[in-house]
């Protein structure tokens, strides 16, 4: 048998290309289960993954997709069954192992999910790795004692995937969140999603000289680190937290230990990529929980195989916002 991809290769000169193939089922890697992929998602590492950046790819030929949801088709894990709906989320799947972007997958067991009930797969897609690190952060923030009567949370990247779902999901549980974007088309979908304030990147990023700025916020959700991780560290209030969860922005920012060490400051990073199994499920069934698809609905955009090289260039640029939802199975476009 074969399957539907889009695959990705190198040439010699080093530059990549990504192209829908039939692939043979022989040629895919090991694994307890084997899944018929409904639904997969357009995140950041895809985007870089396909246009031959950030390292991530090890060896080409290569099928990106760091997300997938879908079917079980068969299993030599006792945990899943035939026709079980599953996700799949980390692992450097689409990364460093064949990923989302096909029609089928064989997948360690372990990798895996069994969706909630409530969840659809293509529902579990919209929310996929970005909806995942959000819950992952807000769980973080939770444990560190930040309840909604703490006081407002700062949320970087909120038109991005993992931002608007932190916006989103913030707002369900009753917490104040301030907003912060540089893409004003979409300030209005942010404040459906429940922001009641946004504030301009740029104005975020406008610099004191001083290593404390005045306090505004209890907790911070970061999706786009950098500088502006940096700023919004200044202003977080005594004992309050922040939760880093993207580079888009860059892997460095300048700062000082003041935040740390005279407001008590504490940073968390969040790590989506190796969860425990039980962390997992229960992630993803408070995702289920949460989720309100017409609210979030707007923010969603459906692709094919075809359309995602140019989607991923897009992406790198800043000009995606909410999230990309990818059909395998689509090849009408």
């Amino acid at each position: 048998m074969v399957f539907r991809a889009l695959v990705t290769d190198r040439d010699e000169e080093g530059l990549t290309r990504s192209t829908v193939q039939w692939v043979p089922d022989e040629k895919m890697p090991a694994g307890d289960v084997l899944v018929a992929i409904e639904w997969s998602g357009l995140n950041y590492k895809d985007a870089l993954c396909l246009a031959g950046q950030g390292r991530l790819v090890r060896e080409y030929p290569h099928i990106a997709g760091i997300d997938f949801a879908g079917r079980v088709v068969d299993s030599s894990d006792d945990r899943y069954r035939p026709g079980q709906a599953v996700a799949l989320t980390g692992w450097h799947v689409g990364e460093r192992r064949w990923g989302g972007f096909a029609t089928r997958a064989r997948v360690a067991g372990d990798w895996l999910v069994p969706l909630p009930k409530r969840l659809a797969p293509r529902e579990a897609m919209v929310l996929g790795t970005a909806g995942f690190s959000a819950m992952l952060a807000i769980n973080r923030l939770k444990d560190a004692g930040i309840t909604m009567h703490s006081g407002d949370v700062v949320v970087t990247g909120a038109g991005g995937g993992v931002g608007s779902m932190a916006v989103m999901l913030l707002a369900r549980l009753g917490y104040n969140v301030v907003a912060v974007s540089g893409r004003p088309e979409l300030y209005d979908e942010i404040k459906r999603l429940g922001a009641h304030r946004i504030i301009g990147r740029e104005e975020m990023l406008v610099e004191s000289g001083k290593p404390l700025d005045s306090s505004q916020w209890s907790a911070a959700i970061d999706s786009v680190g950098g500088p502006l991780l940096g700023q919004v560290l200044k202003k977080i209030k005594p004992g309050g937290v922040v939760a880093a969860v993207g580079n888009a922005g860059g892997m460095d920012w300048q700062g000082s230990v003041a935040p740390f060490i005279l407001r008590g400051l504490s940073l968390f990073g969040i790590n989506s990529v190796d969860q425990p199994y039980d962390v997992r499920v229960e992630a993803w069934e408070r995702l289920a929980s949460l989720y309100l698809p017409t609210v979030y609905g707007p923010l969603v955009r459906e692709a094919v195989l075809g359309e995602l090289e140019d989607l991923a260039a897009l992406t790198l640029s800043g000009g995606v916002g909410g999230r990309v939802v990818v059909n395998p199975r689509d090849d009408t476009r």
